[in-house]
């Protein structure tokens, strides 16, 4: 039984809890843009894709999932750990040495749920259309979904991609790209202007649709099944979600600056009480 909003939302602020003292035990990594897909990672992994329970690195039977923007890793390993993929007490080796949770996810440890190495921006997309098509060939009918950042969106390859999906009709698709308008160095208007992604897309022959409301899990559902139902008709699906970098956190909302800081000590506690514990518990 899929869980509902409210078992949605618990998970998704013990996910937030999770983020912010990974990267705080290690005084590394990048809170912001994990914070802002919390509700989207959870949503997607608790009640869109249709997965099994065994990990397998072939993902056949079943809808696949590539994290592009591979710095948001604090996110993506508490959402896998959480989902059963392993064990959560794991969390507590993220960014150590010699363990398998490293800063960006690779493939080199045989981690539950990752099925590529995201640490160079610009290449998931690309990877997840192989995979899309893989599936075609093989008469799965299963579905790919990709997650972009939108400063990332300034890597070249993207639009190589765009082309070779729509060219190829890679219609079993769905790309989304996290439009928090924020990168390392400041808005992405400033760094380099990416004017409308959606005219962008459109332009290069995919169905786009915009969720306004990147942060609420009622929207993220809806916006999904309305993006599922446009799947198989010739064409690659974008989904433009709008969300908050640092989401849930007050301090960190509105800001560049948390993209790849951690927090202190006072911060810590000042973020995890805006974020109470929950009955999932902590790592």
């Amino acid at each position: 039984m899929k869980p509902n909003t409210q078992q949605l939302t618990e998970l998704t602020t013990q996910v937030r809890r999770d983020i912010l003292r990974m990267v705080h035990a290690v005084n590394s990594g990048h809170p912001g843009g994990s914070l802002g897909c919390a509700e989207y990672l959870v949503s997607l992994y608790q009640a869109i894709m249709d997965r099994k329970e065994t990990f397998t690195m072939d993902g056949e039977g079943e809808d696949l999932f590539f994290l592009s923007n591979g710095h948001i890793s604090p996110v993506f390993y508490s959402v896998l750990a959480r989902s059963g993929y392993f064990p959560v007490a794991e969390l507590a080796t993220f960014r150590k040495l010699n363990t398998r949770l490293q800063g960006h996810p690779c493939t080199h440890d045989k981690l539950p749920g990752v099925r590529m190495a995201s640490g160079s921006l610009g290449q998931g997309l690309s990877v997840g259309i192989g995979a899309a098509q893989a599936k075609k060939l093989n008469k799965d009918e299963h579905l790919v979904y990709v997650l972009l950042g939108d400063g990332e969106l300034q890597e070249g390859q993207n639009w190589e991609a765009m082309m070779y999906a729509s060219a190829n009709k890679i219609d079993n698709l769905i790309a989304t790209v996290d439009l928090n308008g924020k990168q390392i160095d400041g808005p992405t208007e400033d760094v380099l202007n990416l004017g409308s992604m959606k005219a962008k897309f459109e332009a290069f022959d995919w169905t786009v649709i915009e969720i306004k409301e990147g942060n609420s899990i009622d929207a993220i559902l809806k916006g999904y099944e309305q993006a599922k139902a446009l799947t198989k008709q010739g064409k690659p699906v974008c989904v433009l979600l709008h969300t908050e970098m640092g989401n849930g956190v007050d301090f960190m909302m509105g800001t560049h600056a948390w993209h790849g800081k951690a927090p202190n000590d006072a911060q810590l506690e000042e973020a995890l009480k805006q974020n109470p514990e929950t009955s999932f518990g902590d790592y």
